[in-house]
């Protein structure tokens, strides 16, 4: 009988630690148990299209090719890329009336590219649940101002019906259609600037701030040959993540142990 107890106070108390870190949102979530600045790096977006670890693809097309010494996008995805009309079933040009201009649609590609090629988002994940298509998106990554004033220039004149491309489409006929009673304007009548656009239209995956922040800045292209100019950006958000976690965790696990010496005083 004693026995017994003592196995099923183990079983208790194993519960309420586990219980206790999924509402502190550590347990089961990859993005809270890395240790150093490279586990960050060397990881992708875990999503349907994305390969698991970044690495070299000596083909890629058009608006992808920057990510080809390290891609979390095969050479064939990234063809799609620039061929398909929708992804994920969703189309830039939702206006049937104004489609989208070349210049503009342009722009999405590289986003896009950016989305499903990048190795660098890792400091910037964060899971997302109740999603088909990924389990983890980036969060207010740094955009540089004059990579979105670029963007803008090539949209603005162009037609949509709503900010937020990804929450405020209409999915019940399974693909994306413009809200009932909304109206299609120019992106210049939607957002209210460069900025304004960029932050909204994916929902905050892109945060604009200034091309000469000390932290630095993310852009969508650079020369062939030249080095990603994003990955020491992102190696320096990671150590300050690491240094974080680190001062948190030790702050953390006096917290747990504390909880679990109260739990067998008051409870055996």
């Amino acid at each position: 009988m004693g026995l017994m107890w003592t196995k099923g106070k183990g079983q208790l108390t194993v519960y309420l630690i586990l219980q206790l870190l999924q509402v502190l949102g550590c347990y089961g979530n990859r993005l809270l148990q890395f240790s150093s600045p490279d586990e960050y790096l060397n990881i992708c977006t875990d999503g349907i299209s994305h390969k698991k670890a970044p690495g070299p693809e000596s083909g890629l097309f058009d608006k992808c090719r920057p990510w080809k010494d390290r891609s979390c996008c095969t050479e064939s995805l990234a063809k799609d890329i620039h061929v398909n009309k929708t992804w994920y079933k969703m189309d830039w040009s939702h206006c049937p009336q104004q489609p989208l201009s070349d210049k503009c649609r342009g722009r999405f590609i590289q986003d896009l590219c950016f989305y499903e090629c990048s190795p660098n988002v890792g400091p910037w994940l964060v899971k997302v649940s109740g999603m088909k298509i990924r389990k983890e998106r980036f969060v207010d990554v740094p955009l540089c101002q004059t990579e979105c004033d670029a963007w803008w220039e090539d949209c603005r004149d162009d037609y949509t019906c709503i900010e937020n491309w990804s929450r405020q489409f209409n999915w019940s006929s399974g693909t994306p259609q413009c809200p009932l009673g909304s109206t299609c304007k120019k992106f210049s009548e939607i957002y209210k600037s460069s900025s304004d656009f960029c932050e909204k239209v994916w929902d905050h995956s892109w945060k604009v701030v200034n091309d000469t922040t000390p932290e630095g800045c993310f852009v969508m292209w650079w020369n062939e040959g030249d080095e990603n100019p994003n990955q020491q950006i992102a190696y320096a958000k990671a150590r300050q993540i690491v240094s974080w976690a680190s001062r948190i965790t030790t702050n953390l696990s006096a917290l747990i142990y504390c909880i679990i010496c109260f739990f067998f005083v008051t409870m055996f």
